[in-house]
């Protein structure tokens, strides 16, 4: 029997597509620079009993598969490769439970995260993660690449909020990991395996999230610097003070003119650094005042807060039209993930700008400046062969710089393809053979997400 008919025979006709022009549009993320093959079909779950028919159809003919969300990943963790089934988990997207006395809730891997955040809203709830892609993006891929978003410097990322995970293994096992309580500590931490493991391991099936409570609507202030050293200098005076905001975000001068040339938003054009924050707290007022002191005292030329929550919506505007604006500047852009220490992001944003003028290209940096997260976006011709070259070089010397400060080449986007090069030197030998050891433990056939991480 071959493959078509074996999995006909656990899935409805209509869950199984193999008409090149409409496979071809499940081939690849929204990455750059990543090659994508052509899968042999793809397949639309809807049950969890549908997922393990197709893992043991593919253990049995040793087909690989290439697990995915709703592809707004930006590492290529998700793109097809030649013959392969493409398991798109985007029809299982039920909210299965939510539980405000637990203070959980129980979700299908497809279940869009602004659905997630708006309904646990609806209970007093709070779900934190949120990507920019959030309108978007799935559950089951933000556990998949750890995902993170504006609110980490407070909040944290995806990781801090799976407690249990349903995964389907490789040869069509069904393993429950984690809990649902507060606190457990029983056995290996198997759940925090899976998340960040972009498919390479289990294919996940259903996930229970922590949740908080509901908290006030923020407030946010805009501080004006007439260099990134003061602005990353008051970034270090926030947190060395014990602040917390719900938000602290930095833009260089290139994101701020392509913003205003953009969105004609009135910036200054002395503005060399733009850094937006926010609270959400009992008294947001006066937090921002606080904060505000330590910018002027930094260095700020302007310090503008807002004093209602329309007023920091637009504010925000600024950092959220950002990669819209970076587009603009030329035909496509390579956005970069590095996140190091906050001490370093001085030096991060200073030797970012050396090698835009050495690679003579346009480079914006966008940081979540509170976690140290900085988002270097190469713009670049890619009809333009040398310039695409002077593009991907640029961005493996930005990766390299990272690391040199003591940072990490990825804080929330993955590896995927884009960065396995990396990621082997970011972990080390031993690091890269534990990897690989506990790939073959879960995945002895390397059939899951091949090509990817390592």
């Amino acid at each position: 029997m071959d493959l078509l008919a074996r999995l006909r025979a656990g899935l409805p006709d209509e869950a199984i597509l193999t008409d090149p022009d409409v496979t071809g549009a499940y081939a690849r993320d929204m990455a750059g620079f990543c090659d994508a093959g052509r899968p042999a079909a793809v397949v639309l779950p809807r049950t969890a009993e549908e997922v393990q028919h197709v893992m043991r159809t593919a253990t049995a003919l040793r087909v690989p598969v290439v697990p995915q969300g709703a592809r707004t990943g930006l590492s290529g963790a998700a793109n097809a490769t030649d013959g392969c089934l493409v398991l798109s988990l985007v029809k299982m997207d039920r909210i299965l439970e939510i539980n405000p006395v637990d203070r959980t809730a129980v979700v299908e891997p497809g279940v869009i995260n602004a659905v997630l955040s708006r309904a646990v809203n609806e209970h007093g709830l709070y779900y934190p993660p949120d990507p920019s892609s959030w309108e978007e993006c799935s559950i089951g891929g933000n556990i998949g690449t750890a995902s993170g978003g504006l609110c980490c410097v407070k909040y944290g990322v995806t990781a801090e909020y799976v407690l249990g995970l349903d995964v389907v293994l490789a040869d069509g096992r069904l393993l429950s990991t984690g809990r649902r309580t507060a606190k457990g500590v029983a056995g290996y931490d198997l759940t925090r395996l899976f998340v960040g493991s972009e498919g390479t391991l289990g294919v996940v099936v259903r996930a229970v999230l922590a949740l908080k409570p509901k908290p006030p609507r923020q407030l946010a202030l805009a501080a004006e610097f007439p260099s990134t050293e003061a602005a990353c200098a008051a970034v270090c005076a926030i947190m060395a003070e014990g602040h917390t905001p719900s938000l602290l975000e930095l833009m260089d001068r290139t994101c701020v003119r392509a913003v205003n040339d953009y969105a004609r938003m009135g910036l200054p054009d002395t503005t060399e650094a733009l850094l937006l924050a926010a609270f959400d707290t009992p008294d947001a007022a006066a937090d921002l005042a606080a904060l505000g002191a330590l910018c002027t005292a930094a260095g700020a030329t302007e310090v503008v807060p807002a004093d209602t929550e329309a007023e920091s919506e637009l504010l925000l505007q600024a950092r959220r039209v950002t990669l819209l604006a970076l587009e603009r500047v030329r035909s496509a852009t390579m956005i970069d993930d590095v996140c190091v220490p906050r001490s370093q992001l001085a030096a991060m944003l200073h030797g970012t700008a050396a090698i835009a003028a050495k690679y003579d290209l346009t480079i914006g940096v966008c940081a979540h400046a509170g976690d140290g997260n900085t988002h270097p976006t190469v713009c670049f011709d890619p009809a333009d062969a040398d310039e695409s070259r002077r593009a991907r070089a640029s961005f493996d010397e930005i990766m390299a710089l990272g690391l040199e400060l003591g940072g990490t080449i990825t804080g929330e986007h993955g590896v995927g393809i884009l960065k396995k090069e990396w990621l082997a030197r970011e972990l080390g030998p031993v690091g890269l053979e534990m990897h690989r050891s506990i790939k073959q433990a879960f995945d002895p056939l390397g059939l899951l997400n091949p090509g990817k991480l390592f």
